[in-house]
């Protein structure tokens, strides 16, 4: 039997070991490796070529929605799995038009999670009832045949949405350019690009979009149902 290799990405700890003993029972799933955040998943989907990623939306340096699409450009035949605590229309939709092809709940059971793997590395889209109401809604004439939505055009690119998370996060110029491999003015002139287009003027307004477009989560814990 052929194994389903997984890939795990989610920076609480306690999650992803639960997440992998759940998976080491099962005869046909593999996990191959670890992240604790999005950065380290995408590069280690590149070195490992897994299956499926498992990906929590919300983790530090990148988030699961922009890491998703960074996969997905790197390693189109990834399957991922958008792993979230909250059932807000919002993330799912978002997780939709980044790429993803499953979306669960983190409260979801064991079995949930292992049927959505072996589902999606079938070709198939688990989402649930959030994927039959956007359906509904008329979202299946951006479907592709993967079963993906269609990627937006956004007026972010890849690397400013990096740089506006690392801002939100209250990283300073120094951490960012240290993080990202650059020079303190490429960073300041991705800042600069980044009020411009959203005309947005302060830290705190920056981070206010970044909490309204999905990129952080607020501080504030919002109710699971």
């Amino acid at each position: 039997m052929r194994r389903i290799t997984v890939l795990l990405a989610e920076d609480h700890t306690v999650v992803r070991e639960g997440l992998r003993k759940i998976l080491e029972q099962e005869d046909d799933l593999e996990v191959v490796g670890e992240a604790g955040n999005g950065r380290r998943a995408v590069t280690l989907v590149k070195k490992l070529r897994p299956t499926v990623v498992v990906m929590d939306i919300s983790m530090p340096l990148l988030n699961g929605l922009e890491a998703t699409r960074q996969v997905l450009k790197a390693v189109p035949s990834t399957k991922i799995i958008i792993l979230s605590a909250h059932n807000d229309d919002a993330y799912v939709k978002n997780a939709t038009e980044s790429g993803a092809v499953g979306f669960l709940l983190k409260q979801a059971s064991s079995y949930d999670m292992c049927r959505a793997i072996r589902e999606v590395n079938r070709g198939r889209v688990v989402f649930g009832p959030f994927k039959a109401k956007f359906l509904y809604e008329g979202e299946q004439e951006s479907l592709d045949r993967a079963g993906r939505t269609k990627p937006r055009n956004s007026h972010l690119t890849s690397r400013e949405v990096e740089v506006l998370q690392l801002i939100a996060e209250g990283n300073a110029n120094k951490q960012i350019a240290a993080e990202l491999g650059v020079g303190m003015k490429t960073v300041e002139g991705h800042r600069e690009h980044l009020m411009e287009k959203l005309n947005i003027h302060g830290i705190a307004g920056l981070t206010r979009y970044a909490i309204g477009a999905g990129i952080i989560e607020s501080s504030v814990q919002l109710t699971i149902i």
